[in-house]
C-alpha cells in the first residue's frame, strides 16, 4: 500500500524533533516510526494519509500518538502496553505491537483522531501565574478569570497550586506543586493574588471527575514523562472537588456573552488562553478580537480588562507570553515560555 503523503510524513518528523526538544525521546521516536510505517492498509492509516486540514496546525502526529497511548493504557492489546514506557523504545517490538493493535482496534484508533489533543498542561500555570501577578500588581484588584480552550479547567485553579520557581517558592492551598524555572526579570512571586471568580469554555470540555475524560487527558501526555502524568493527576483531583466546571461552548459565542457586561467595577477582568489560537478558525479569532475591543472601550481604572496569551508564533521552540491591559491596551511581550511550562524567560 502507498506510504503517507510527503507533507504528512514531514509533519510527523517535525513533531518528532519537537518531542525530542521537549524531553520525550520515546514520543520522538514514535512519531518518526509512524511517519515511515503507516500506510493506507488500515482505516487508521487511511484517515491520517487523507487528512484534509493542515497536519501541523491540527497536531495530527500528536493525535496519532495519543490514540496509541490511549490504547496502550487500556491493556486491551498487551503487546502494545508492554512496548510502552517504562520499556525503552524498540522499533522491532513496537512494529509487531502496532500490527496487533491495528488488527484488533483499527476503528478505535481511527476514531481517536477526530479530537484535537488536550493535555490541559498544568505547568503552563507557571507562565500564566506570572502574567496574572503583573495584572494584580498594576491594578491592585482581585481578578475575574475567563479562560477559552479551558479543557478540564485545570489552569483555572492556578492560584491554589504551589510553585517551585527557582527564584523562590509560592505556597498553595492544594497538594499540586508546579515546577517552573523562572529566568530573567521576573515578576515578584510574593505579589498578592486574589481571584474573585472564574469561568472557562471549550468546544469539548472534559470532566475532571470522569474516569474516561481523565484517561483522555492522560493519553495526550507523553508516556516517558511520569512527572507530567503525576502533576496532571493531582490537578484533576483538585479540579474534581472544585465548584466550577468548564462550559461547552464556541469560544467566540461564549466570550461575547461574558464580555457584554464586563469589565465590572472593583475587579480586573482577565481573558486568557494557552496554546489555543492555532485551533481556532479565522472567523472565530476575528470575533474574539472584536469582543475584546468592544469591552476594552468600556474599561477604566476601577474596572480594567486584561488579555493574557501564551501562544506559538514564528519563533520555534517556545511560546510568546503577552499581556494587554486596558485602559491603554498596548501589547506587552512579557517573555517566552516552554510549551510544557518547564521554564519562562521573562523580559
Amino acid at each position: 500500500m502507498a506510504a503517507l503523503p510527503g507533507s504528512i510524513r514531514a509533519a510527523f518528523l517535525r513533531q518528532a524533533d519537537a518531542c525530542r526538544d521537549l524531553g520525550s525521546p520515546y514520543n520522538a521516536d514514535l512519531c518518526a516510526f509512524l511517519a515511515q510505517r503507516l500506510d493506507g492498509s488500515t482505516v487508521f492509516g487511511r484517515r491520517i494519509g487523507s487528512w484534509e486540514g493542515d497536519p501541523g496546525a491540527d497536531a495530527l502526529a500528536l493525535r496519532a500518538a495519543g490514540a496509541l497511548h490511549a490504547l496502550a493504557r487500556t491493556r486491551r492489546v498487551p503487546a502494545l502496553t508492554d512496548a510502552y514506557p517504562p520499556a525503552a523504545f524498540d522499533a522491532a517490538r513496537l512494529g509487531d505491537a502496532l500490527a496487533q493493535a491495528l488488527a484488533r482496534e483499527d476503528t478505535f484508533l481511527a476514531g481517536y483522531l477526530g479530537s484535537a489533543p488536550q493535555t490541559n498542561e498544568v505547568k503552563r500555570s507557571g507562565a500564566v501565574l506570572g502574567a496574572l501577578l503583573v495584572v494584580a500588581r498594576e491594578t491592585g484588584l482581585p481578578l475575574s478569570l475567563l479562560e477559552i480552550g479551558a479543557s478540564a479547567g485545570l489552569n483555572l485553579g492556578l492560584e491554589r497550586y504551589g510553585y517551585a520557581l527557582d527564584v523562590g517558592a509560592r505556597e498553595g492551598s492544594s497538594h499540586v506543586l508546579v515546577r517552573c524555572a523562572w529566568r530573567g526579570a521576573h515578576p515578584d512571586p510574593a505579589t498578592l493574588l486574589a481571584v474573585a471568580d472564574r469561568a472557562g469554555c471549550d468546544r469539548n470540555p472534559l470532566d475532571p471527575g470522569d474516569p474516561a475524560d481523565r484517561e483522555r487527558l492522560f493519553s495526550y501526555i507523553w508516556p516517558d514523562q511520569p512527572e507530567r502524568l503525576a502533576t496532571t493527576a493531582a490537578a484533576l483531583d483538585v479540579a474534581a472537588a472544585a465548584p466550577w466546571r468548564v462550559a461547552r461552548a464556541d469560544a467566540a459565542d461564549w466570550l461575547e456573552a461574558r464580555l457584554a457586561s464586563a469589565p465590572r467595577p472593583g475587579v480586573a477582568t482577565v481573558v486568557f488562553h494557552t496554546i489555543v489560537r492555532q485551533y481556532l478558525p479565522a472567523p472565530v479569532k476575528a470575533r474574539i478580537e472584536a469582543a475584546l475591543a468592544e469591552a476594552a472601550g468600556r474599561a477604566r481604572a476601577g474596572a480594567p480588562l486584561a488579555h493574557v496569551a501564551m501562544e506559538a508564533d514564528e519563533t520555534r521552540g517556545s511560546a510568546a507570553l503577552t499581556l494587554r491591559l486596558w485602559p491603554g491596551g498596548e501589547t506587552r511581550a512579557l517573555g517566552r515560555a516552554d510549551f510544557h511550562g518547564r521554564w519562562v524567560e521573562w523580559g
